[in-house]
């Protein structure tokens, strides 16, 4: 029982390092979806869309790229705020826990992949990124906890 004390006490004082680890693996997620456009045809896809449409899509696309890259850059350089012990570190690891967590449902629940490129490749990179997506939950959910357990 010792032995699983000490290892929990050497992943939290490994917790800034994990951050910054998903923070670089959000950022993999960020220069990789630039392809996304490309792979799924996005611009023949949504040329037959009424322009408003069209410009909403492109806007929320734009959106999750953003929020995708945030996460990275505070990840990479402010992991000891995300840390910090605070309600505000709490809150803001709460929301990319969850923001990951539901990314993870969505990729099982809703996305109709029967129409997704096929081969190995496309097979690997699928596995990958749902194990990125995990990782970032764990991560960011185990933060909360040690946000939370320091607040109270």
């Amino acid at each position: 029982m010792p032995e699983i004390v000490e290892q929990a006490g050497n992943a939290a004082m490994n917790l800034p390092e994990w951050i910054v680890a998903v923070g670089y693996g959000q950022l993999l997620i960020v220069i990789g979806s630039l392809a996304i456009p490309y792979v799924l045809q996005w611009r023949k896809q949504v040329a037959g869309l009424r322009p408003l449409t069209r410009q909403v899509f492109w806007t929320y696309a734009g959106y999750i790229w953003s929020t995708n890259l945030f996460f990275a850059i505070i990840s990479i350089l402010l992991p000891h705020e995300l840390l910090g012990k605070s309600a505000l570190a709490m809150a803001v690891c709460l929301f990319i826990a969850l923001y990951w967590a539901a990314r993870v449902v969505i990729q099982f629940t809703y996305f109709d992949r029967s129409d997704a490129p096929q081969g190995w490749f496309y097979q690997v990179a699928e596995a990958m990124l749902v194990l990125l997506f995990v990782t970032f939950t764990c991560v960011y959910g185990y933060a909360v906890w040690h946000n939370g357990n320091a607040i109270t």
